[in-house]
């Protein structure tokens, strides 16, 4: 975050936070139990609500905001019409008998008072305004593109160079949130390529990515399992990673849906469970029998929960179908054609590591299948089913034994992924493996 500022993220917050956070409160009658239009005592309630935290980070934050505002070269009409779109005109300071500089006012105070609950001497610091010349330029860049739509969403004429106003003169980082929370108040849609550019821009100024996403209207393209839109683990091979010795049948439709509704910030809404549903029906439909598949589940899984695994798989399948009815109800699921042109590298890698192996797998810690058995069901999952999925459940199977890697055997894994069209971070989850390898290739 600019000017060394500590990052929202390591503070803790998951959401919106802060003035904006307030604002959302406000803008959801339903969750302070307010009317169609909130009054001046559930506002003030709603206010002291985030700064109830045993650590008062959340209060610091509302206090701050409040006074970024109040400090900056803000004239009241500009605060004014800023305020009314962030809250969707739920509160309006005017309408109980004060101004938007005094209700700035009484929300410092509040959150100072708050604090002061925890220590004493309590003095609010210094404002620490975002004004980086660049980043400014381009929040303000951002807020002209959508000017349009969004002013006439709001019914607001002067809404767009109120938001220049904070953004560029005041603060970028309130700027932003401003705007984001105006989009959202006024469900005024947002192209895919320009909700990317708020991701970045929410990661430079160390936002939650649930600031940015929650409750934007965002343009989705259809669901693309081609293109993944994920730097890490995805499918099956990502399920498998999420077991752990606490799953219980009761529990397994709800371990599922942890994987299958979990869609990364930059997915188009029911992606993951896409991907999830792709990599079952293709073991589903495959030739492979019942007892491999069980063997294969049980092995990349490290025995979490010991099913029969084409029953697992029928399972996994309609969770994915349940979530993308939700979610994407004209999605079609298909199995796109194999990457056969892959299968002699990745059945290389198997067969060169299969002796580390059978090593690691001999530890009475780890017996759940018989490691031939194991790579055996790999091999037909490669030959037989999808060469990409076959080399996923191989690096999982690598984590669960933390089987050794060379370095020349850990390049030319990310070399695999890279064909595959893994992300960045994918087949680095195995990184940590190189540092145990006793001993070099020749």
């Amino acid at each position: 975050m600019p000017q060394n500022r500590t990052t929202y993220v390591a503070l803790g917050y998951s959401e919106d936070f802060g003035l904006t956070g307030l604002a959302e409160r406000l803008c959801s009658p339903d969750r302070i139990g307010a009317g169609p239009a909130v009054d001046l005592p559930a506002a003030l309630a709603a206010a002291a609500g985030p700064a109830d935290g045993s650590d008062g980070e959340e209060a610091v934050e509302l206090g701050e905001d409040a006074r970024r505002l109040l400090d900056g070269p803000l004239s009241e009409e500009v605060l004014h019409t800023v305020w009314l779109a962030a809250v969707g005109r739920m509160f309006d300071p005017a309408d109980h008998g004060t101004d938007t500089r005094g209700w700035l006012r009484a929300v410092s105070d509040l959150a100072t008072a708050r604090l002061r609950q925890n220590k004493r001497s309590y003095v609010p610091p210094p404002v620490r305004p975002v004004r980086d010349e660049e980043l400014c330029g381009t929040v303000v860049a951002e807020i002209r593109a959508l000017a349009p739509a969004l002013t006439a969403a709001a019914g607001l004429p002067d809404l767009a160079p109120a938001l220049e106003r904070v953004a560029g003169h005041t603060d970028a980082d309130l700027g932003l949130r401003l705007f984001l929370r105006a989009l959202k108040a006024y469900a005024v849609q947002v192209p895919k390529e320009r909700y990317d550019r708020f991701l970045q821009l929410g990661e430079r100024l160390g936002y939650p990515v649930a600031l940015v996403r929650d409750g934007l209207d965002v343009d989705w393209p259809p669901i693309d399992t081609e293109h993944r839109a994920t730097d890490w683990d995805f499918g099956l091979s990502k399920l498998a990673g999420n077991a752990h010795q606490d799953w219980q049948p009761s529990t397994a439709r709800r371990e599922i849906e942890l994987v299958a509704y979990a869609d990364e910030p930059g997915q188009s809404p029911g992606t993951a469970a896409a991907l999830l549903l792709q990599d079952a029906l293709r073991l589903l439909r495959s030739p492979l029998s019942d007892d491999t598949l069980t063997t294969l589940w049980v092995a990349v899984s490290d025995a979490a929960l010991r099913t029969d695994g084409r029953a697992w798989l029928r399972l996994v399948a309609d969770v994915c179908e349940e979530r993308l009815r939700k979610t994407a109800p004209t999605y079609t699921p298909e199995v796109p054609p194999a990457r056969a042109e892959l299968a002699d590298p990745v059945s290389r890698e198997l067969r060169e590591t299969a002796p580390a192996v059978a090593d690691k797998a001999v530890s009475p810690h780890w017996q759940p299948v018989p490691a031939p058995q194991a790579m055996a069901a790999l091999e037909q999952v490669v030959r037989q089913v999808d060469p990409d999925l076959g080399f996923r459940l191989f690096l999982r199977l690598l984590r669960v034994l933390s089987v050794p890697v060379t370095r020349q055997r850990y390049e030319r894994h990310r070399a695999i992924g890279e064909r595959f069209g893994y992300g960045e971070y994918h087949v680095d989850e195995i990184e940590h493996l190189v540092q145990w390898a006793t001993a070099e290739e020749p």
